[in-house]
C-alpha cells in the first residue's frame, strides 16, 4: 500500500465518521434541508473528486492529479448541484404518476425507488454522462495544448464514441446505476445525493478498471 492510499482511505473514513456522529449527523441534515444546492454542490465537489483520483490511481499505479483538477472538481459541484434538482423533480413526479395509476406499484416503496431510478437514468442520465465527458475531453485536450481553446469539433472527434455507447450506456446504465439509484430512493430524501455522490467513487473504480483492461487487452 502507498502512501497515499491510506490518506485517501482517511479522508473517506472521516466523512463517513462525521454522519456516524449524531451531533454532526443532526447538522448534516439541518443544513441540506436549508442549502439543498449548495451542500449538493459540496458532496460531488469533494467525493467524486476523490473518484476521479482513485480511478487514476487505479490505472497509472501512482496518486497523481489529472489536469486541471479544480475546474473537473467544480464541474463535479455543478453536477451535484443537477442531481439535487433532478432528484426532486423525477421523486415528485413518479410519486405523483404512482398515485394516479399511471405507473404500476401503488404504495410500494420498492416501486417508487425502481421507477424513478429507471426513468431518470433512461432519459436524464446520458444527456448528463455525456456532457460531462465533453467537459472532462475538453479539459484534456486543453492541458495537452496549453494556451489553445480546443474546438468543439475536436472534443467530438477525440470521444471514444464506441466506449461511450456500448460501455457507459448500455452497460453501467442497466447493470450498475439503475440498481443503485434504486437503493438511493428507499434511502429518506436527505441522504439521495449523498450517497449518488459516495456512488460515483464506485463507478470511477469499475470505469478505471475497465479501461486498464481494455489498454491490457490491446497491449
Amino acid at each position: 500500500m502507498r502512501k497515499g492510499d491510506g490518506i485517501w482511505i482517511l479522508a473517506l473514513a472521516a466523512v463517513v465518521a462525521s454522519l456516524s456522529v449524531p451531533a454532526s449527523h443532526r447538522a448534516f441534515v439541518q443544513v441540506t434541508a436549508a442549502h439543498p444546492f449548495l451542500i449538493g454542490f459540496a458532496k460531488f465537489f469533494l467525493l467524486a473528486t476523490m473518484g476521479e483520483l482513485l480511478a487514476l490511481r487505479i490505472v497509472t499505479g501512482a496518486w497523481k492529479a489529472p489536469s486541471a483538477l479544480a475546474q473537473r472538481a467544480v464541474i463535479w459541484g455543478f453536477l451535484g448541484m443537477a442531481i439535487v434538482l433532478v432528484f426532486s423533480i423525477f421523486g415528485a413526479g413518479v410519486a405523483d404518476a404512482l398515485k394516479k395509476g399511471l405507473l404500476p406499484g401503488g404504495d410500494s416503496r420498492l416501486a417508487f425507488a425502481f421507477a424513478v431510478s429507471a426513468i431518470m437514468n433512461l432519459t436524464f442520465a446520458p444527456a448528463m454522462m455525456l456532457t460531462h465527458r465533453m467537459t472532462d475531453t475538453w479539459l484534456d485536450l486543453r492541458g495537452e495544448t496549453p494556451g489553445t481553446v480546443p474546438s468543439l469539433a475536436a472534443v467530438v472527434a477525440r470521444i471514444d464514441w464506441k466506449g461511450f455507447v456500448g460501455f457507459v450506456l448500455f452497460r453501467t446504465i442497466p447493470f450498475f446505476w439503475i440498481p443503485a439509484h434504486t437503493l438511493t430512493f428507499l434511502l429518506p430524501p436527505e441522504y439521495r445525493v449523498l450517497a449518488a455522490a459516495f456512488l460515483s467513487i464506485a463507478l470511477g473504480a469499475l470505469l478505471a478498471f475497465a479501461k486498464k483492461r481494455s489498454a491490457q487487452a490491446r497491449a
